[in-house]
């Protein structure tokens, strides 16, 4: 057979288990989600549909598939059905570039942490297109929250990421991992704390969760930018958030934590496992934390993650360049 043909074949089924990834995510990590904020907060959760209330993401999958999508009458209608595929499509492709484990990367791309930084840009896209279609003032105050909130988060997360690719020298993702290998002190956690704690920070930002969750907003904007989205439309925002969740979990177990490397054999788990772990504080951060002012938001950012971002570009630059 042609390699060029096995090649297409091993990227059709890539994207297809990536497809079965998200989808299955987005299941899970509701139904999670659920569990932990009843924990929290000393209340059972869903616990009627299921052992457990496990089915209880299912019957509300179902019931979004079968709710009609209601256009307001004053929207953009090109717009308002558009966003949501806009703000989910990008994400198949992401995932490809990401090194689960050895000899499994969906495309390997020497310029890989790039194109992610590239892609996920559409998502904040797809917030203005959404906001904007509705003709609806929460809508459009949640969109330019989401807009300020992005473009000003984004700028530190790209000198905590730069400081890694000085380190390896490159920005694909596999040599990334592959020069964490060995002992787990050659882990950039180690290597890099402040990047690491500058990229949790950001995460947060950009992913829109609690406590930077102000695109949204529920105590002001009713819903921010998908307040009049239902059915599929509402469903695909809300699994853009959670597949976004899944996308930073990874970066944070192939930038910072190894990847496949594991303290004892390597292997895709590790990388699995890692995301998971983050996944879960990523949650617990929703539920314990409450939400700040829109104002200290973007002071967290300007104030202290821009400088301590570009000093630490500064210190890895010096340390490179003397040692």
């Amino acid at each position: 057979m042609d390699i060029s043909l096995l090649n297409v074949i091993k990227l059709l089924l890539a994207l297809l288990a990536i497809i079965v990834l998200l989808v299955l995510n987005s299941v899970v990590m509701v139904w999670l989600e659920r569990k932990a904020a009843g924990f929290v907060q000393r209340r059972p959760g869903p616990y009627v549909v299921g052992p457990h209330g496990l089915l209880q993401t299912v019957a509300d999958s179902v019931k979004l598939l079968a709710k009609q999508i209601v256009l307001p009458g004053s929207s953009d209608r090109l717009l308002f059905l558009s966003a949501p595929v806009l703000a989910m499509f990008p994400m198949f492709l992401i995932f490809l570039v990401i090194p689960y484990g050895p000899w499994l990367t969906g495309l390997e791309v020497n310029l890989g942490l790039l194109l992610i930084l590239a892609f996920t840009g559409l998502e904040t896209l797809a917030v203005i297109a959404g906001g904007w279609a509705s003709n609806n003032k929460y809508s459009l105050i949640g969109a330019a929250r989401c807009v300020s909130q992005s473009v000003a988060y984004e700028i530190p997360l790209i000198l905590a990421l730069l400081a890694l690719a000085f380190m390896c020298g490159s920005l694909d993702l596999t040599v990334i991992t592959e020069a964490q290998s060995g002992w787990v002190w050659r882990w950039n956690i180690f290597r890099q704390p402040l990047a690491f704690f500058i990229f949790v920070i950001t995460c947060f930002g950009e992913t829109n969760r609690a406590p930077f969750d102000l695109p949204e907003g529920e105590s002001e904007l009713t819903g921010g930018y998908h307040t009049e989205y239902s059915g599929m439309g509402f469903a695909l925002f809300f699994m853009a958030e959670y597949t976004s969740m899944m996308l930073v979990s990874f970066l944070a177990a192939v930038l910072f934590f190894g990847g496949s490397n594991g303290p004892f054999i390597n292997g895709f788990w590790w990388t699995f496992l890692k995301m998971g772990l983050f996944m879960t504080f990523m949650i617990w951060v929703r539920w314990t934390f409450p939400r700040v002012r829109f104002d200290q938001l973007l002071n967290i950012n300007w104030k202290w993650l821009l400088p301590l971002g570009l000093l630490n570009l500064w210190v890895t630059a010096v340390v490179l360049k003397l040692f």
